[in-house]
């Protein structure tokens, strides 16, 4: 396993000035938001512009540093929505133009991917509604959008097998797949695409009150990507508010907060366990959205924590010589 950062966490600096940073720190591999306005890739210049792609190869190779996936969170949301308000931030217009928009931007994405020789994008795959994880007050409604699901991105998924590209979606809040339940379900509705897969983050599990290493064992050889992100169970203020977050993510007596990894609910060692179990040896992306303290704070705290837990090989097997 290797140490990534998802540059996401400094779009307000320059890819280079990044990329630097990254390799200071001891990280070795970098995950690129690749969605419209992202000052660190641009989808459409890598397909309209060769040289575009050579150079950010370059930029990243020339420093020890691989991609570890494209990743276009906002874009794949509109595919299943909500398509009113929610989203008219991510791109406005009706809901079958947002469909349309989000379905092509995410394979120009996966073509993006292709260009770039990087085997994963990871996403949302978005929920029209919610609040249908709740049978009442229309019992058929999370059926009907997982309906929807396999029609819309069944499409897509096709597009990826085509360019040779895998989907990691992040199971998460407002999200149609968002626990070990709808992920098991997702994978009986796409049980023919070979490209769907997961990109696994704990902090957006935990706060269900999930052991997050049942999501491994659950669904281990689809997860393709994953989050090095934790989230905090905030034992005092959970008997206040409960676990289900509201408010500010400042709030001081939120039940659930985001953290860097070590400083929240999410056991590492029983997790980096787990993965090496079902086979996984690729990246934890480090993604910073801890609000207690600074990103500098937090890349340099990840790194001095994560580093020594990762598993870099597997287990050989005992050599005994008494036994030989």
């Amino acid at each position: 396993m290797k140490l990534g950062f998802f540059t996401a966490n400094y779009l307000d600096k320059p890819l280079e000035e990044v990329l630097d940073r990254v390799v200071a720190l001891g990280y070795e591999a970098v995950e690129l938001p690749a969605f419209k306005g992202s000052s660190h890739f641009d989808v459409d210049r890598a397909l309209n512009e060769p040289d575009y792609v050579k150079k950010i190869k370059r930029m990243v190779s020339e420093r020890g540093l691989f991609i570890s996936a494209l990743s276009n969170h906002p874009e794949g949301q509109l595919v299943l929505g909500p398509h009113g308000i929610d989203t008219d931030g991510i791109y406005k217009g009706t809901p079958e133009e947002k469909i349309a928009y989000g379905t092509e931007r995410m394979i120009k994405t996966a073509q993006a991917a292709n260009a770039l020789e990087v085997g994963v994008v990871c996403g949302f795959i978005g929920c029209e509604n919610f609040g249908r994880f709740f049978p009442w007050p229309y019992s058929k409604g999370w059926e009907e959008m997982e309906a929807k699901f396999v029609e819309r991105w069944g499409k897509i998924l096709d597009k990826f097998e085509e360019y040779g590209v895998k989907f990691a979606h992040e199971p998460h809040p407002n999200e149609l797949v968002y626990d070990v339940y709808t992920a098991e379900r997702s994978l009986k509705l796409m049980a023919d695409k070979k490209a769907w897969g997961f990109n696994f983050d704990p902090a957006n599990l935990i706060y269900l009150g999930i052991d997050v290493v049942n999501f491994i064992q659950a669904v281990g050889p689809k997860i393709y990507h994953v989050h090095a992100k934790d989230g905090e169970i905030v034992a005092h203020n959970v008997q206040r508010d409960g676990l289900i977050p509201t408010g500010p993510w400042s709030r001081i007596t939120r039940g659930f907060r985001f953290r860097i990894p070590g400083w929240g609910s999410v056991p590492w060692k029983r997790v980096i366990t787990e993965l090496a179990l079902v086979g996984y040896d690729y990246v934890l992306s480090y993604e910073h959205e801890d609000v207690t303290m600074s990103r500098e704070d937090g890349e340099t705290k990840t790194a001095a924590f994560l580093k020594p837990l990762l598993i870099r090989a597997p287990y050989e097997g005992r050599r005994d010589i008494l036994f030989q």
